[in-house]
C-alpha cells in the first residue's frame, strides 16, 4: 500500500522542522526523519495506528516524540492527514 503525504501534512512536517531547526538543526533532521519513517511503516501496517477523533481517520502516536501522525487508509493508499503535536488540541475548533 503507497503512503501519500496531503499538503496539510506536508505543511505541518515543514513547520516542525523550522521550528526546532534554529534551536538544533540535527535535532529537527532526526525528529523529521522519525516522523517520516514512521508514517512510511504504515505502508505494511495500515491498521496499526487507533482510531482517530476524526472520522474516517487513524493516529499513530510515536513513542519517542510528543507528535501523533493522523491518516487515513484508502483503497489504494494511505493517506498522512496531519502531524500534530500530542498536546495540540485535535481536532482544530472551527
Amino acid at each position: 500500500m503507497q503512503i501519500r503525504w496531503s499538503p496539510a501534512a506536508a505543511e505541518d512536517l515543514s513547520r516542525i522542522f523550522e521550528y526546532i531547526c534554529p534551536e538544533n538543526p540535527s535535532a529537527a533532521q532526526r525528529i523529521v526523519k522519525t516522523i517520516y519513517e514512521s508514517a512510511g511503516s504504515l505502508e505494511s501496517f495500515p491498521y496499526r495506528g487507533r482510531v482517530g477523533r476524526v472520522d474516517g481517520t487513524r493516529e499513530l502516536p510515536l513513542p519517542s516524540l510528543p507528535f501523533v501522525v493522523v491518516y487515513r487508509v484508502l483503497e489504494e493508499a494511505v493517506e498522512i492527514a496531519a502531524v500534530i503535536h500530542g498536546a495540540q488540541r485535535w481536532p482544530p475548533a472551527g
